[in-house]
């Protein structure tokens, strides 16, 4: 009997996901509730489980995209996993290859350690030791990448090596990586295999180590990019070890060789510096956020007017009381909480900037869903700030941090990035002094923030030098009009260049 897995429904605006990654071959054994692969919406990625134990029959490939309910992939729960006879012809060449060693028949499993408290998964980068090598405990046989950093993983037992996850795979914490078939003193097969293969490296360097002339993920990407081989290349790193460094200084001999022998009259004289190339595949999620923006630039009546704000009076504020703020309520006071809570009042005066077009009719929300944009390792993200209208100050910037750090650490849920009603994105953080912000989709609005710069005023008459930041609202002229657009932007700079309005409402 199969079990049909389709595409759970993970959101009320989600209509289609995309499959990121199977971390699961098609004819592969699953177990109950084991990650089958991984699946990215428009908001988040998320994983989906077997619903059942049996063998994995793939309907979907990686990059599909599928709507809500489709079927993704089956479970038959009476067959029998297609790797079983290669499984059992295994076991004959580790009896042979165990030669000359006592096999205890205990079974070491390895999982993915523990590396860091956010992170959640771990890739592959490479096996040092190939599947049915002897290795010895505490001896290296596999580097893992995270997003953070690269690591070594040590045998946790001597004996035979049997590989479960391949090169590339993607894998959980706790999630099986290997398992090592116990013995007892090192097989003589193994002894003479190690010795022969490592007799190379030795008359090339004098060195025995497993690191000598081995490239670093890193480095193993420049060069294969490059088209380097590694055994061209000499390790600068520790046991010999080929370092990023060494693969980005490495040239291709074959061209080099090439032009030396040209001797064309018309050749084209040499260009001083680098002149390579790489090429990255584009993310499920990244391809995602393109089609979604090229989306709201084709289907929405898109401008953006712009104001600009003096920030003085905000920032004699924050100098006087930011001290006594954060030792009250133990987060600091900054720009976003008088911006959300200044929007707020705006959109509560100017309802159509709130509001979204749902078909024929446009829904007006009486509360203020307040989306930021935040930028995560993976991307762009917008986590929520429900009901900002009846935040305190104090409790914005407690939201703020918390929805920022999630976003950073990759751990904002689906509900946590659904349902805004407006978006406040700023640039300025990183230097942009004035820019035209993309809609965020279905939302009918967005406000961006600019830098801060020190500019020549005039005020009464006189010049002041005064700081001032750019605003910009993009927002769907289909549902809102230059009148709403231009008055909600002048209100929001009333409401800055005068903070105690926010106090009293006015």
């Amino acid at each position: 009997m199969s079990k049909e897995i389709k595409v759970p429904a993970v959101g009320e605006s989600i209509t289609e996901v995309t499959i990121g990654q199977w971390f699961k071959k098609d004819g592969e054994e699953v177990q109950m509730d084991e990650v089958l692969c991984e699946l990215e919406s428009d908001k988040a990625t998320f994983e989906l489980p077997a619903e059942a134990a049996g063998v994995l029959r793939i309907k979907a490939q990686e990059g599909d995209v599928l709507e809500i309910g489709a079927v993704i992939c089956e479970i038959d729960e009476t067959g029998t996993p297609g790797k079983s006879e290669p499984a059992a012809d295994a076991a004959p060449k580790a009896e042979e290859k165990s030669s000359g060693a006592k096999t205890t028949g205990e079974v070491k499993e390895m999982v993915v350690p523990t590396v860091g408290e956010s992170i959640t998964e771990v890739t592959l980068a490479n096996w040092i030791k190939s599947d049915g090598d002897y290795v010895k405990l505490d001896e290296i046989i596999a580097e893992v990448d995270s997003d953070k950093a690269t690591f070594e993983l040590p045998a946790e037992a001597s004996g035979i090596l049997r590989h479960v996850a391949q090169e590339g795979d993607v894998l959980e914490i706790g999630g099986m990586i290997c398992k090592i078939e116990v013995t007892e003193g090192e097989p003589a097969a193994a002894a003479s295999s190690e010795s022969s293969s490592e007799s190379a490296p030795a008359a090339a360097s004098g060195n025995t180590n497993y690191a000598t002339g081995h490239a670093s993920p890193a480095a193993s990407k420049i060069l294969a990019e490059k088209g380097v081989s590694p055994e061209s290349v000499k390790g600068t790193g520790k046991d010999g070890r080929i370092t990023k460094e060494d693969a980005q200084s490495a040239q291709k001999a074959t061209p080099a060789k090439a032009e030396s022998k040209s001797v064309a009259p018309a050749a084209p004289a040499p260009v001083a510096g680098s002149r390579d190339e790489r090429r990255e595949k584009m993310s499920s999620l990244r391809k995602t956020v393109a089609k979604r923006l090229v989306s709201v630039k084709n289907e929405t009546a898109m401008l953006t007017t712009f104001n600009e704000v003096n920030m003085k009076p905000i920032m004699d504020l924050r100098s006087k009381f930011k001290e006594q703020f954060k030792e009250k309520h133990g987060v600091g006071l900054g720009f976003m909480s008088f911006f959300t809570k200044a929007v707020c009042v705006a959109l509560q005066e100017w309802p159509a900037v709130n509001a979204k077009i749902d078909g024929n009719e446009i829904v007006y929300n009486d509360y203020c869903d307040i989306s930021i944009a935040v930028s995560a390792p993976k991307g762009l993200v917008v986590p929520v700030i429900r009901n900002a209208e009846t935040l305190s100050f104090d409790q914005v910037e407690k939201e703020v941090v918390r929805l920022a750090t999630k976003a950073r650490d990759g751990k904002l849920s689906i509900e946590e990035m659904t349902g805004g009603t407006f978006t406040l994105t700023n640039g300025g953080i990183f230097g942009s002094m004035m820019s035209t912000p993309i809609i965020n989709a279905p939302q009918s609005a967005i406000l961006g923030m600019h830098n801060i710069v020190q500019r020549p005023m005039a005020v009464n008459g006189e010049v002041v030098i005064l700081p001032m930041m750019y605003l910009a609202l993009s927002y769907d002229h289909r549902i809102i009009d230059g009148r709403e657009s231009v008055s909600f932007l002048v209100r929001v700079k009333e409401l800055l260049e005068d903070p105690t309005r926010l106090l009293f409402g006015v």
